[in-house]
């Protein structure tokens, strides 16, 4: 057997925008319920959850870390997320590896943009949640005006399982709705009570508000409560908890996580409306295909006696204890010094020690079982999203789905000879944070290195210092431009060379002319009457391509050209290849400056995403990006979505600007479509700069 029963188990994620109060929450969690002996501050940085050093210097989560605790003889393994926007993908893949969530919302600043996305998250996981109003002690808490922005911003209703005694700093305690009993908490106790004369009226109209909405789901009761019959506390609570489960409302409970009061009414809630594997595998049942090219369906239920499946939802990269790798087990039982079978990789992974974790504490344990959070170390071909599984009955998970990078910077290490130790950090990095792209462009043989936004690249350099010990500089990429030809030309090129003895002699005559855009290049052979002989016209084609790569007007590749060889002439004793290949490189420079050469850009594909009321600030925006908007179509959830081409050049710091745009609520995506010719006053400013900077060497 396992260690523990999946009923008795509970795997929530605390979600919310950052400084909400999550890590906080953790804390006061693992305080109550006695798995650590001090209620850490994020501060002072002595937290379990925020532990990395670029989280206490930043004093908040940049990655999800796991912990775990007992509470009434359940096991509750606790994911502490990031909530800034740049880091929202780490968040997405722990919600792949929860049964339910907790949704802090502060009493001073509601619900914000990354909270949203983050609920977005949640329903498509059809995760059940409870939202915990954090922060009433603080001045200006107010837990009326939170609770209405649940319905505003996520469209679902809260219903209130408590309500607060006093806010800001006469925030004592809590009204139990369900108990209609006063709690005080002070000095680490909390004491209960009659519910105070003064705030009985309050107390019963949310006691109204809480048994109507039950009563609405079970037609048993709401005869009864139509007929005036008091439910029992026994009716309350199983309505609430299949009310939770079944997602039809939100049960709501408030507190404050720093002074530590009402969380343990929200363990007792995240018991009471979370639900355990076995109740979420009811709700979503735990489904795969098989690997094996049958592609039928199959289904895991969260029992030991099961198959091994399991999904990793996190990679760590430590440089000295090698990977760690995080996941969830859906079935089955894992046994230390075991070999699973990866079925996303087709590949055989040797389990060591088996790991319960403490955030960067590691807890060993000989076996884990259905419904477990664990982690192990040093696996060699394992990524997240993967499925770990029995060889002989194996499954495979859809993998997570990430999103693509919304910047990008080019990315050159500050000391001569490190590129090697900057690709391979980047390797390691890129295992711990499938956000993150990075690649050497072909055209610019620049490193380039992708991201959600700006902080979380320069996060990410710090991190590769740390423990890769390589420092980079990162700047703004360059623009792969093109150039090509609007009208047709011919020109001779000719090479003589005479420095006694043999020399060089060649000699063609050509015609270019443009291609429709996405053709490339065409080398045409016109050549009659052996006027230039067969062994050279190959050499006039290298000639003509490695003038075209360099570039003629500004340096940038020349495309979509077709260049026709049909004259020339050669010396019997002086014609070489060399000569041919360099004739050809004169010829096509001469004709294409007669032929009209122009600068051409790439222009993107982009779909914006943003709230109805940022629409004209967005499309204004494209404008003035010169970019030509295609469609405008709604979206659900109050949404836009705006279809534009914009050249890339303005398109490289528009993650920054998009969520200045739209207070952070807006995303979009981008994809490359075709080159367009530049402007003329942008091409000549472009021409002048290139020109400008190979006259430094640059």
């Amino acid at each position: 057997m396992a260690n523990f029963d999946p009923e008795k188990i509970r795997n929530v994620v605390v979600i919310a925008h950052a400084g909400a109060g999550k890590t906080s929450m953790v804390e006061a969690m693992l305080f109550d319920s006695n798995a650590t002996d001090r209620l850490g501050r994020v501060e002072d940085g002595n937290t379990v959850t925020d532990y990395e050093p670029e989280e206490i210097h930043r004093k908040f989560s940049i990655s999800s870390a796991v912990a775990f605790f007992d509470w009434n003889s359940y096991r509750v393994n606790v994911i502490d997320t990031p909530g800034y926007l740049n880091f929202l993908e780490d968040t997405k893949a722990s919600l792949s590896a929860a049964d339910g969530a907790v949704v802090i919302v502060s009493a001073l600043s509601g619900v914000k943009a990354e909270t949203e996305k983050i609920w977005q998250y949640a329903c498509r996981s059809e995760l059940p949640r409870i939202v915990f109003i954090n922060k009433m002690d603080r001045e200006s808490a107010n837990f009326s005006v939170a609770l209405g922005e649940l319905e505003k911003s996520f469209g679902s209703s809260g219903i209130p399982l408590n309500i607060p005694i006093g806010a800001g700093e006469g925030f004592e305690g809590i009204i139990d709705l369900v108990t209609m009993k006063a709690v005080r908490f002070g000095n680490g106790k909390s004491v209960e009570s009659d519910i105070p004369s003064e705030l009985m009226p309050e107390a019963e109209d949310y006691r109204k508000m809480l048994v109507e909405k039950i009563a609405e789901s079970d037609d048993n009761l709401l005869e009864k409560y139509l007929e005036g019959t008091e439910l029992t506390t026994e009716e309350i609570r199983n309505s609430i908890r299949l009310g939770s489960m079944t997602r039809r409302f939100i049960p709501v409970v408030c507190g404050s996580a720093t002074r530590n009061i009402g969380i343990s009414h929200l363990l007792n809630a995240m018991l009471l409306c979370l639900p355990s594997p076995a109740e979420k595998a009811n709700i979503t049942p735990v489904k795969g295909t098989d690997p094996r090219g049958k592609k039928e369906e199959i289904t895991r239920k969260p029992l030991d006696a099961e198959p091994l499946s399991a999904q990793v939802f996190k990679t760590v990269a430590d440089p000295f204890a090698g990977k760690l790798t995080l996941f969830r087990i859906f079935s089955g039982v894992l046994k230390a010094d075991s070999t699973v079978y990866n079925s996303t990789r087709d590949t055989k992974e040797k389990i060591g020690q088996i790991f319960y974790l403490m955030g960067k504490k590691h807890v060993p344990v000989s076996k884990a079982g259905a419904g477990e959070i664990v982690a192990v170390t040093k696996l060699k071909d394992t990524l997240t999203g993967d499925t770990l599984t029995d060889h002989d009955k194996p499954i495979l998970f859809e993998p997570i789905q990430f999103a693509d990078p919304m910047i990008s910077y080019a990315i050159a290490p500050k000391s001569k000879g490190d590129e090697d130790k900057v690709s391979l950090g980047f390797h390691r990095m890129l295992e711990e944070d499938p956000s993150l792209k990075f690649h050497r462009d072909n055209d610019t043989r620049e490193m380039i290195l992708s991201g959600m936004g700006q902080m979380h690249l320069e996060i990410t350099l710090e991190k590769l210092k740390r423990k890769f010990g390589v420092e980079v500089l990162m700047k703004t990429p360059k623009i792969p431009y093109r150039e090509t030809i609007r009208t047709s030309a011919k020109a001779q090129g000719r090479y003589k060379r005479q420095s006694g003895g043999r020399g060089q002699f060649g000699d063609c005559w050509i015609e270019i002319e443009p291609l429709p855009k996405g053709k490339g290049f065409e080398f045409v052979d016109e050549i009659v009457g052996g006027v230039v002989p067969r062994q050279y016209i190959p050499a006039i084609e290298k000639g003509i391509v490695e003038a075209m790569h360099e570039g003629i007007l500004a340096g940038y590749p020349v495309i979509d050209l077709r260049a026709t060889v049909y004259d020339g002439s050669y010396h019997t004793v002086d014609s070489s290849e060399m000569a041919f290949k360099i004739a050809g490189s004169l010829a096509i420079k001469k004709a294409a400056e007669s032929a009209k050469l122009v600068l051409l850009e790439p222009m993107l594909k982009a779909e914006v995403v943003a709230p109805d009321e940022f629409l004209g600030n967005v499309i204004g925006d494209l404008n003035s990006k010169r970019g030509k908007v295609q469609g405008v179509e709604p979206q659900a959830g109050g949404n836009q979505k705006i279809s534009a081409l914009v050249p890339m050049a303005e398109m490289l710091t528009y993650a920054n600007q998009l969520n200045s745009l739209t207070s952070g609520r807006g995303m979009y995506t981008v994809e490359f479509s075709h080159y367009e010719e530049v402007p003329s006053y942008i091409a000549q400013k472009i021409v002048a700069e290139k020109a400008a900077a190979k006259e430094k060497g640059d």
